[in-house]
C-alpha cells in the first residue's frame, strides 16, 4: 500500500501512521529503514509504537507570535521575565537575574535590531515559542531537555532567551529566537520545522527520563484541529466565534432540507483514519508471527489501543451531534411541559 510518496516505500508500512502530511527537513530515528531489510521494523520503530499504544505523553511545541518592533520585543521580555522576577537564560549559557539582567538582554537585542538595516519594516525581530508538557511533569527535566533542544537547534546560529514559567499546571519553557541568524540568514520555521521540534524535544525529554511522545493527531485516532488562540479567547468572552456561528446555521439548513452533505475534506479525513487502522491491524497481524513473546504481547497491546480509537469526529461533525441532542432533549421535554399544563387546567 502506497500511501505517502516514493519515500514511504523503503520503510515497514507502520510508519505511515505517524508520519505527518508534510516533508520534514530531515529524518528522525523511526523513520530510517533497516540497512538489510527496509520493510523490518528497526528498533527505533519498535520503541516509538510501544510509546503510542501505551499513550505516552504528548509534547507540545507552538509558535505562539513575533515581535515586529523594538517596543514590542521589549515588552515580550518583560512578560516572560515577570519584569526580572524570573530567571532568563542566553545562548551563551548566561544566567540573567533581576531587573538589571532584564536590561542588559533588552539593550543587547535592541542593539542588534536598530543596526539590522536589510530587516523589512514588517519584518520579525523575534520568533515566541513555547515548549509544554502536561501536568505532573517533572519541571526540571522539562527546562533541561528545553536547553538541549535550544543548543541542538539553534545554537551557533541564532540569539536566543529562554524562561521557565511554573505558575500553571502545564510545565513550560517561553523560547525567543532573534530572527536574523549570524550568518544573514532569517528563522523562517515551517510545518516541517514544528514537526522536527516536537521529534526533538520529546528526544530529549526521554533522555532524562520522561515519557514522551510527538506524534500527529491522526495517529492516535484524533481529527479535529486544536482550537485557535483567537477562537478561544472570543469563547472566552462568552461570544460566539463567527465561523462555528455559520457552520451552525449550515447545519441547520441542511437539516431542514433533509440532506447532510459531506465535504471532500471530511471523506478525506476519514479514509486516511481507515488507512491507519488498517496499518495497525497488519501490523499486529505480522508481530503475532514472530516467535518473541514480546512481540505477542505488543500485539495484544496494538489490538487495544485501536479498539479504544474513538470513531473520527470533524468540528462539523460535533456541531451536527450537538444540535441533534439539542432537538431530542427538546422533545423530550416538549410531552412533559403540556401534560404539566393540562394538570393545571384540571385544577382550576
Amino acid at each position: 500500500m502506497r500511501h505517502g510518496g516514493d519515500r514511504d516505500l523503503e520503510l515497514p508500512p507502520i510508519s505511515y501512521v505517524w508520519q505527518t502530511p508534510v516533508r520534514k527537513p530531515k529524518r528522525a530515528k523511526c523513520d530510517i529503514p533497516d540497512p538489510v531489510d527496509p520493510k523490518k521494523l528497526t528498533p527505533a520503530m519498535r520503541a516509538k509504537l510501544q510509546r503510542i499504544v501505551k499513550k505516552a505523553p504528548e509534547v507540545m511545541v507552538k509558535i505562539t507570535g513575533k515581535t515586529k518592533t523594538v517596543g514590542h520585543l521589549k515588552s515580550h521580555l518583560e512578560y516572560i521575565t515577570r519584569n526580572g522576577e524570573l530567571t532568563a537564560e542566553t545562548e551563551t549559557g548566561a544566567v540573567m537575574d533581576g531587573r538589571q539582567g532584564l536590561r542588559d538582554i533588552q539593550g543587547h537585542w535592541t542593539d542588534d535590531a536598530e543596526l539590522d538595516s536589510s530587516r523589512r519594516r514588517d519584518g520579525p525581530l523575534s520568533h515566541n515559542i513555547i515548549l509544554s508538557m502536561p501536568p505532573g511533569t517533572d519541571p526540571i527535566a522539562v527546562k533541561e531537555a528545553v536547553r538541549a533542544f535550544a543548543i541542538e537547534t539553534f545554537g551557533g546560529q541564532h540569539d536566543y532567551v529562554f524562561v521557565q514559567h511554573l505558575d500553571d499546571e502545564h510545565p513550560h519553557v517561553h523560547l525567543t529566537v532573534r530572527s536574523l541568524g549570524y550568518d544573514g540568514r532569517r528563522l523562517n520555521p515551517r510545518k516541517a520545522d514544528l514537526a522536527t521540534w516536537r521529534e526533538h524535544f520529546a528526544g530529549e525529554l526521554r533522555l532524562r527520563g520522561v515519557e514522551a511522545e510527538a506524534t500527529p493527531r491522526r495517529a492516535r485516532g484524533k481529527v479535529k484541529k486544536a482550537e485557535h488562540g483567537v477562537i478561544r479567547v472570543i469563547r472566552e468572552r462568552s461570544e460566539q466565534p463567527r465561523v462555528e456561528r455559520l457552520a451552525r446555521e449550515e447545519i441547520i439548513r441542511e437539516a431542514r432540507a433533509g440532506k447532510s452533505s459531506q465535504r471532500p475534506w471530511e471523506r478525506k479525513t476519514r479514509d486516511r483514519q481507515a488507512a491507519i487502522r488498517e496499518t495497525y491491524g497488519k501490523q499486529a497481524e505480522e508481530l503475532d508471527q514472530s516467535r518473541d513473546p514480546g512481540d505477542h504481547e505488543l500485539a495484544k497491546q496494538l489490538r487495544r489501543f485501536v479498539s479504544e480509537m474513538r470513531a473520527p469526529e470533524t468540528k462539523r461533525d460535533q456541531l451536527r451531534r450537538e444540535l441533534m441532542d439539542s432537538l431530542a432533549r427538546r422533545g423530550a421535554r416538549s410531552p412533559s411541559r403540556g401534560k404539566e399544563r393540562g394538570g393545571a387546567d384540571d385544577d382550576r
